[in-house]
């Protein structure tokens, strides 16, 4: 007799959201199994960060069904939020706090306990590189700094599933190696890893699939080899543009070269 299949990490199904004159997603289907790095891509406006609002409850006028660690989203969101963590291209934190009193006050409002919470701070901090600085106030820090501490304080509660949007942002070369590194750790271990980013070579080479997203439709699901097998295109970047009609960048340079070129009493003779 066959094992049971695991339950997805994420499921979403006729995942759908409309606002007044504009659809926004169109109906989303998918699976995501624990353990995975899960691209998702699409360009500004697709659909990515809506997708992972609702993921994560922070929207709830959707149609469909999302579940996401087993959790129906819509039912329980705050029982699906004390078991993701989840960090976005900007990282939105109180100012006037330490870096250590904020960690500590995302551990208490996932009702850690205290000496779990401070012994994970300092660690984290640390590991993070910002052991030195954990004292300091949050308005002294960096975008970089600031992105680091978000990444403390969505890993501090040891979450199932992480929701990444743009994570990388404003990140230094060595800390976006460790960062990276950490999600082929995390996943190996088990979580789960949803990662939304337009860094194409990163997902390239962290994810295990990739999803792209086009007007809030999926255009392409696979590992990169199957979805350059399938297009016969070479890189990620080259499907991507293919796929959400972005068209050839050589071409788009080509267009703007010939813009810059123009004198203005062409340009206004062409108007």
């Amino acid at each position: 007799m066959s094992a049971e299949a695991p339950r997805p990490a994420i499921r979403c199904s006729g995942l759908t959201l409309r606002y007044p004159g504009k659809e926004v997603l169109r109906g989303i289907d998918l699976e995501v199994a624990p353990g995975t790095v899960f691209g998702y891509l699409g360009a500004n406006g697709a659909g990515k960060t809506t997708t992972v609002k609702i993921l994560t409850g922070m929207l709830d006028l959707f149609g469909g069904e999302v579940e996401v660690a087993g959790i129906d989203v819509a039912a329980a969101p705050r029982e699906v939020k004390r078991r993701i963590g989840y960090v976005p291209e900007s990282a939105v934190l109180y100012d006037g706090l330490t870096a250590f009193e904020f960690v500590q006050l995302v551990g208490r409002l996932h009702g850690l306990d205290e000496d779990l919470i401070e012994a994970r701070t300092v660690e984290l901090l640390h590991v993070f590189g910002l052991g030195e600085r954990a004292h300091n106030r949050l308005s002294t820090y960096s975008k970089g700094m600031k992105q680091k501490v978000m990444f403390c304080a969505a890993l501090l509660h040891d979450p199932e599933v992480l929701f990444l949007d743009e994570p990388l942002s404003g990140l230094d070369v060595d800390s976006t190696i460790f960062i990276k590194e950490l999600l082929r750790r995390l996943a190996d271990e088990g979580r789960t890893i949803f990662y939304c980013s337009h860094m194409m070579d990163v997902v390239e080479r962290v994810c295990d699939r990739i999803v792209i997203l086009d007007q809030g439709r999926i255009a392409a699901d696979g590992t990169f080899e199957e979805l350059a097998h399938r297009s016969n295109e070479g890189s990620l970047e080259k499907l991507f543009s293919k796929l959400t009609g972005a068209g050839a960048p050589d071409e788009r340079i080509q267009l703007l070269m010939d813009a810059l070129a123009l004198t203005p009493r062409e340009a206004r003779d062409g108007a």
